[in-house]
């Protein structure tokens, strides 16, 4: 059987900026790791930090893939505890950071079950309105519970542009699903302070660079 994929995020909250410089630095250790175990992973959002702060991120979102992804996630998912001195604010005391890494869902069933799809078959058009052809080879793809959307009109074969249209909505529903997670992790973070800073799945002691 398949092996179903995972998806995490990586996230700072509302920390401040040293989080999310320690966002960026535990995406990179995450990436490498997972390749060095034979995992597939893709990166499938990242949320940049301030933008006077180079090589910092608010968030970050992978998707991995692999017969031992679920192992691997496991190791990583809780509260992330980065020990060093602000590279930002050279006086500063405070030495201990914290991130969190959380499970998100995908609404996959969304792309195998055909009854949360709608495809709309639409005629082509090119420059100045004139048709490519006289069949309706443009397919708009609709996933109902969300509303969101894709189109794709790019190839003559209706079959090829349903399959765009397809792939085009899945990373919608992702970006979409990944905005979500964000908004309910803060509203956690806000109204019951989730990140468990007593408990942290790793600690982290070496220096944050400032890129």
């Amino acid at each position: 059987m398949r092996s179903q994929p995972v998806f995490l995020q990586i996230t700072s909250g509302r920390g401040p900026v040293e989080c999310a410089r320690v966002v960026a630095l535990v995406l990179e250790m995450i990436l490498k790791a997972a390749r060095e175990a034979g995992l597939l992973v893709d990166i499938l959002e990242r949320e940049p930090g301030p933008p006077e702060f180079a090589g910092t991120l608010r968030s970050a979102s992978i998707k991995l893939g692999g017969k031992t992804a679920e192992a691997f996630a496991v190791q990583w998912t809780g509260t992330l505890q980065w020990i060093s001195k602000s590279p930002y604010r050279k006086l500063y005391k405070r030495k201990n950071w914290f991130i969190g890494i959380q499970r998100i869902q995908i609404p996959e069933a969304g792309f195998s079950d055909e009854k949360d799809l709608r495809y709309d078959t639409l005629r082509a058009s090119g420059p100045g309105g004139q048709h490519v052809n006289k069949t309706e080879s443009a397919v708009r793809a609709v996933h109902i519970p969300t509303g969101l959307w894709a189109m794709a009109s790019d190839e003559r074969s209706q079959a090829r542009n349903k399959k765009l249209a397809r792939e085009r909505l899945y990373l919608k529903l992702v970006n979409w699903q990944a905005d979500e997670n964000r908004r309910l992790i803060r509203e956690n973070w806000d109204q019951h302070n989730t990140l468990e800073r007593g408990n942290p799945v790793k600690v982290i002691s070496q220096p944050l660079v400032r890129v």
